[in-house]
């Protein structure tokens, strides 16, 4: 579906922290202030869910359009939740992984699926949804970063379309985030 409802952020931000806090924890922990930080600034309006017949949340996927992002928020956001000195470094080494501005691609802002859900098809489906919003919004590509330890995300990927655009290292800033090279894959919509 289009969105999230609000009674699901809570929900949509475990979800974020659990597909993305090993990538993120070191930065935007500990974990409680984590999931507050992003219950805080969850755009409901930027993404699309996949709900089980229970209710529950099972899968996101988000999306960036000029008008802001799924999980983005800005430096008074960090300070509500971190204050200003945490706030400070933290949004210093999050602007190190943000990536140029792209107005001719639709940029996915992170999916996600339930750890107990993955392997069931929820992954693929978001990704078609997302192309198929991208269609709509009038883009002929979509774009994505994926991180060099996500071997399953990535194969995701390519199993639907995307190609491998560049590849870039972290540098030293791998010992803080975990991870060596980001990947920059895109997929055109109009072949």
């Amino acid at each position: 579906m289009f969105g999230l409802p609000d009674p699901l952020i809570p929900q949509a931000a475990a979800l974020y922290w659990q597909a993305f806090g090993g990538k993120l924890g070191r930065v935007m922990g500990p974990e409680d202030r984590a999931h507050a930080f992003l219950a805080r600034v969850i755009r409901t309006d930027h993404c699309l869910s996949a709900i089980a017949p229970d209710g529950r949340l099972v899968g996101i996927g988000g999306f960036k359009s000029p008008y802001g992002s799924f999980a983005g928020g800005d430096a008074a956001d960090m300070r509500a939740v971190y204050g200003r000195i945490g706030a400070a470094w933290r949004g210093a080494l999050l602007r190190s992984l943000q990536s140029d501005i792209d107005n001719d691609r639709f940029l996915i802002d992170g999916i996600c699926v339930a750890r107990d859900m993955r392997g069931m098809g929820i992954g693929g489906a978001l990704v078609g949804a997302l192309k198929a919003e991208a269609l709509e919004r009038g883009y002929t590509a979509i774009r994505l970063e994926v991180i060099d330890t996500n071997i399953r995300a990535r194969a995701l990927y390519e199993r639907t379309g995307f190609r491998v655009l560049r590849s870039e290292s972290l540098g030293p800033l791998r010992h803080v985030f975990g991870f060596s090279r980001t990947t920059t894959m895109v997929c055109d919509l109009t072949l």
